[in-house]
């Protein structure tokens, strides 16, 4: 939905020092700085709409400082969610913040990622405890300190979560300390069947309620299930579907499953199915992975777009509902995903981008959709961030004021202006 937009030129800078010495030259001559992690955002966030120099980070990719008895660890933007993953694997230690794809975890920092894991373990601001910055001038700052760590802190201004989902528009993220998690004893993972939207959504509030730990709770709706099962040879019903998946002990899922059974029966579910070995888990769950090409597989040859509203759980049957509505009445398509457990779903719009009639009907949709949001009470981006296309959405969610207190902050941060400029604000 956002075209590509090249920088004047490129640099791959292999340390802090190199950073601020390359900002310290644009912010002298007054070039925009386009900070680029592994470009897996879907907002436009890396696109150079004012030219200037792009600073690829991807040479900056060691793990500095792992703390295996403090569950935290440093790094550099050029690590990737799986990479971090893969050098802690023996440690009995993960990470659990999955936005989907193999983002670098600075570059989730930035746009305050989340995915499948975040109803359990939250999203990127719960998750990180410091950051390094190179702001526009070449200033090395440190949110919390240099070097600091600790798991809470009262000292001062919240520095840190001020570049957390700020996409780059006030500084480069050259250093990330985050959480980790030791790796549950035991998996289970579930997949059942509703009857209705209602009915997934009302199990959804009363397992949480419940108090179960659930560590993902994953929605998908009948198209999105049919697109599943046609694209991966599966025979799931197809109806609004909850993909669950609970960690713990042995003794504690027994009971965390129990109770779930009971709630989801009462409202309804069937086509139970439980898995405990990593295989049958890993095939039980690859429909909701393999969602983003199962939608493209509906009309081959078309490209994608994923929304991205959040709204209070309570209202989350309502709003797909219009909205499942909405597309109907404008014969477009767009099988929902969602995370259920925090309000936060994506229709994933299937479209010709040659088919500029059908472009714009999409485009107008999705304005629809996250103005429905706002009006439950809800977000424009739940994880996405604003990048170029919700700024206008941005200021009708925070209201002038508000707006006008964030480009105060930029102002102060980067008055020239050069800090990934023509998004958020």
């Amino acid at each position: 939905m956002h075209r590509c937009r090249p920088p004047d030129a490129v640099v791959f800078p292999r340390c802090v020092e190199e950073v601020s010495a390359l900002a310290k030259i644009c912010h002298r001559h007054r070039l925009p700085i386009i900070p680029f992690g592994t470009g897996t955002g879907l907002e436009g966030g890396v696109g150079a709409l004012k030219g200037g120099v792009c600073f690829s980070l991807r040479n900056m990719d060691r793990v500095l400082d792992l703390h295996q008895e403090d569950f935290d660890v440093t790094v550099e933007p050029g690590v990737t969610r799986k990479a971090l993953n893969s050098y802690i694997r023996d440690t009995g230690l993960w990470f659990p913040v999955d936005p989907g794809a193999d983002a670098s975890l600075c570059g989730m920092a930035s746009t305050s990622a989340s995915g499948t894991n975040a109803v359990r373990y939250g999203t990127m601001r719960e998750n990180v405890l410091n950051l390094e910055v190179v702001l526009a001038d070449g200033t090395i700052l440190h949110t919390a300190g240099e070097a600091r760590r600790p798991r809470k802190t009262s000292a001062g201004y919240n520095l840190t979560n001020l570049f957390v989902g700020s996409e780059g528009t006030l500084g480069l993220i050259t250093k990330a300390t985050l959480r980790l998690y030791g790796v549950p004893e035991a998996v289970v993972s579930a997949v059942c069947s509703f009857p209705s939207v209602q009915a997934a959504v009302d199990s959804t509030v009363q397992v949480l309620q419940a108090g179960v730990p659930i560590a993902r709770i994953e929605f998908l709706d009948d198209v999105m299930i049919d697109a599943c099962n046609r694209f991966n040879s599966l025979s799931y019903p197809v109806t609004p579907t909850l993909f669950l998946e609970f960690h713990g002990t042995e003794k504690g899922l027994e009971e965390q499953v129990n109770t779930t059974e009971e709630i989801t029966g009462a409202n309804g579910g069937a086509d139970f199915q439980w898995a405990r070995d990593p295989e049958t888990r890993s095939r039980l769950w690859k429909a909701r992975h393999d969602a983003w090409y199962a939608a493209l597989a509906l009309r081959p040859g078309s490209k994608a777009y994923a929304t991205d509203v959040c709204v209070p759980l309570s209202r989350l049957p309502q709003i797909i509902v219009e909205t499942k509505e909405d597309l109907m009445r404008n014969s477009l398509t767009g099988p929902i995903a969602g995370h259920v457990g925090d309000g936060n779903f994506h229709c994933i719009m299937v479209l010709d981008p040659t088919d500029q009639d059908e472009v714009h009907r999409v485009h107008l949709f999705t304005e629809r959709l996250a103005r429905r949001a706002l009006a439950l009470d809800g977000t424009c981006t739940g994880e996405h961030g604003v990048g170029l296309g919700k700024r206008g959405l941005l200021r009708e969610e925070m209201g002038a004021s508000t707006v006008a207190v964030m480009q105060g902050l930029k102002d102060a941060l980067d008055p020239k202006n050069l800090m990934n400029p023509g998004k958020v604000l």
